[in-house]
């Protein structure tokens, strides 16, 4: 499916894309790519008084605050390092971007997300981040879920494995949305948002 439009009230929403989660091998396209087209489409968003929003996922040192449902892939406990959960740096210092922290996989799930985007007559929101099929795949589910239109850059994400990316982008995110590469949302915007 190609890209149709983009609604008058769109927000970009950034998944993850935090110094712990950077530093860590995904593909098939390199963090620094995922950082870099996220930062060229923010400054896309901002330029035309579109929000963007940067969640993160962090936990109390306790993990008081961690999803307690047992795993066979258990991550509690963990000792993360100082500034882990810290934004990347091409995307922070922007006082007008709406910041969303999350103790989940979603970024809708126990957040003020749909609160911060509703308020703001957002219809449909440009996900990208990391992991694909983690945070990005759960935070396009709850948006459908929502109502919002969803538009996935789908070379402005990565995973840690290759296969759980394309089983994402091929299977479940048609389901969910429209996907487009960064150059053609970046396009799209410009025809609709001029």
């Amino acid at each position: 499916m190609s890209l149709t439009t983009l609604d008058p009230r769109t927000a970009l929403v950034a998944i993850d894309l935090q110094n712990g989660i950077v530093g860590m091998p995904v593909r098939p396209h390199a963090a620094a790519d995922v950082v870099s087209r996220t930062a060229e489409l923010a400054e896309a968003f901002r330029s035309r008084d579109l929000p963007v929003v940067l969640v993160r996922v962090s936990f109390a040192p306790d993990w008081a605050d961690a999803v307690p449902g047992r795993t066979e892939a258990q991550a509690r406990g963990l000792a993360f390092p100082e500034g882990w959960d810290t934004v990347v740096e091409e995307l922070s210092g922007h006082p007008g971007d709406i910041r969303v922290t999350k103790h989940n996989w979603s970024a809708f799930h126990g957040t003020d997300l749909d609160v911060q985007l509703r308020r703001r007559g957002i219809t449909q929101i440009v996900l990208t981040g990391i992991a694909t099929s983690i945070g990005v795949e759960s935070t396009a589910r709850d948006a459908y879920a929502h109502g919002y239109h969803v538009t996935l850059a789908t070379d402005a994400m990565a995973d840690a494995a290759p296969e759980a990316h394309a089983n994402s982008v091929e299977r479940i995110f048609p389901r969910l949305g429209e996907s487009g590469t960064t150059a053609e949302i970046l396009q799209l915007l410009a025809k609709t948002h001029a």
